[in-house]
């Protein structure tokens, strides 16, 4: 039991790290970014490269595995967050506001867009990201961790936790709030409402990066992973609630928990509980456990 629910916290954490990105393009620009699940693959794959490239200059001796990994993680996160900014004036900047949801289409077309360059750089091979600790099992008791298991718990949490800070202690998380409560509101205390936009889909995609690299040592890490964890961070999002950053953490660890609960009793009924659960929360709560309905202020 103690060893499902740490392998619970430590998917669902990844879950909610995704969610967290979910929330922050709706709550800003009432859009949602359909190839979050691209940027985790590609994501992984940059830090794959980024280890390699560094390896194969520098030597794992000479930086250590550890810095190797750290530093996979921050190319991740740099790369994928800058290719948000093109996502969004590219695909969501001319639709924002706009009646239709031709958004959809163009998030959609972005992301294939994303995953054929990647596959021609990396092609369609599932490959391991090695993890910075070795694949030492740790035992407490009769229950076993993996080192990576350990890891991504402690950074997610830790992301998690500072962002939740900067989002209510720093200039740029107030106006990211602030245009999330009323655009036009916030237009009018002087906040650049695009910049602020840009910047969610920024935050966003890293986000995204940052996670495929702290999966990879977990799942092989292929061109088409991606897609299962946007989803199930999107379901996260949903349950916790779209519009509530903490809900959506809340969403991703309880997935998590009750994927890795109901492994224990069946596997093939994993992927079926975490419909069940989307279904009967989104029956006694629309707007999700924690969520709130956003409403335009005039």
């Amino acid at each position: 039991m103690l060893q499902a629910i740490i392998g619970g916290l430590t998917l669902g954490s990844v879950y909610a790290l995704i969610a967290l990105g979910f929330n922050l393009t709706y709550t800003t620009t009432r859009t949602l970014n359909f190839a979050q699940g691209d940027f985790v693959s590609v994501g992984a794959f940059v830090g794959l490269g980024t280890v390699g490239v560094l390896t194969a200059a520098l030597g794992a001796d000479a930086v250590g595995y550890v810095w190797l990994y750290a530093l996979a993680a921050v190319a991740a996160a740099l790369v994928m967050g800058v290719l948000g900014l093109p996502l969004y004036l590219a695909a969501i900047r001319p639709f924002a506001g706009k009646p239709g949801m031709s958004w959809v289409v163009s998030t959609i077309g972005f992301g294939i867009v994303l995953q054929s360059a990647a596959l021609s750089v990396w092609g369609l091979g599932a490959r391991m990201l090695p993890a910075p600790f070795g694949d030492e099992v740790f035992r407490i008791g009769e229950a076993g961790f993996r080192s990576q298991e350990l890891v991504v718990l402690v950074l997610a949490f830790a992301i998690l936790g500072a962002f939740d800070l900067a989002m209510r202690r720093t200039a740029i998380g107030r106006c990211m709030r602030a245009v999330a409560l009323n655009r036009d509101a916030a237009a009018l205390m002087g906040i650049d409402v695009p910049r602020v936009m840009a910047m969610a889909f920024l935050a966003s995609s890293a986000l995204a990066g940052l996670s495929g690299v702290l999966v990879a040592p977990i799942l092989s890490a292929s061109l088409f992973m991606g897609v299962i964890i946007a989803l199930k961070g999107f379901s996260a999002a949903i349950i916790g609630g779209l519009t509530n950053p903490r809900g959506c953490m809340a969403g991703g660890l309880l997935i998590g928990l009750v994927e890795s609960l109901t492994a224990l009793w069946s596997a093939q009924w994993r992927e079926i509980m975490v419909f069940l659960l989307v279904i009967l929360v989104l029956a006694m709560a629309p707007n999700g456990l924690f969520g709130r309905k956003l409403v335009e202020k005039v």
